[in-house]
């Protein structure tokens, strides 16, 4: 189903203002995206008339998409269209038909602490070989891991305050002490004031020169790699890693 932007004077308004509303609810960046690309993958599979849809319209929607995406994509695009409905078009949640996603429990994978070793010894570039380390030592999520700032960390009390975590939480960790010197080893060859892991494309010499951190896409394409060359059948989202672990291949050189 497409996920493109439709081209409709009267969609637009509608969509811009589901963007406004999304935006000042205080919901995270990747909630804002989900819903508004179910607003528009929405509009494009009824022609941008989306203001009068009725209970079988909704129900052939919702099947189509099952039929080609996962149940997260249906949630997400359920949730983003009641959003739309009860904040643009202020019409109650009743008038839509509620579709139950089936309820699942997984156990989410957990890297061994050989498996962390080797897959900070395969990882080049040094930027993203202290970023695994960091995020797995410490339990992050990838975008908790991004966001880290030098002023984040309190080598007094070997903690790390975690900002903006899910569901707009913070919450304090414990820092191991390796973490602590690799993280001092890794500044000071960046010098970056603010970022922990600032952005890498002007290289780690002109690191301290960008505005912004390291890119999501990078991160995420440089793990895949490592993974598949390693043959470890993990995703980062769910891998965090929170115990202390022993010393591994660490060389800022």
């Amino acid at each position: 189903m497409d996920t493109s932007m439709p081209n409709d004077p009267k969609f637009n308004k509608y969509y811009h203002k589901h963007l406004q509303c999304l935006k000042l609810a205080g919901l995270q960046p990747k909630t804002i995206e989900a819903y508004s690309r179910a607003i528009r993958r929405i509009g494009n599979y009824f022609d941008c008339r989306v203001e009068n849809l009725t209970t079988d319209q909704l129900l052939d929607y919702f099947n189509d998409l099952l039929e080609n995406r996962s149940w997260s994509a249906v949630k997400l695009d359920l949730y983003g269209l009641k959003f739309f409905y009860t904040r643009v078009l202020g019409k109650t949640w009743e008038d839509i038909p509620l579709i139950k996603p089936p309820k699942t429990t997984r156990i989410p994978d957990i890297l061994s602490v050989e498996q962390l070793q080797q897959l900070v010894c395969a990882t080049r570039q040094l930027s993203y070989r202290v970023f695994f380390f960091t995020a797995y030592s410490l339990g992050l999520r990838l975008g908790e891991g991004i966001r880290l700032k030098a002023g984040d960390i309190d080598s007094v009390n070997m903690r790390v305050h975690i900002r903006d975590a899910k569901g707009n939480k913070d919450r304090l960790v414990p820092l191991p002490e390796k973490t602590l010197q690799t993280l001092r080893n890794f500044w000071s060859v960046h010098r970056h004031s603010e970022f922990l892991f600032p952005n890498r494309k002007r290289g780690l010499k002109n690191a301290h020169l960008v505005d912004t951190p390291l890119d999501r896409g990078g991160i995420q394409t440089a793990m895949k790699a490592v993974v598949t060359q390693l043959g470890i059948k993990k995703k980062f989202h769910a891998t965090r890693f929170a115990t202390v672990m022993p010393p591994i291949c660490w060389n800022p050189a």
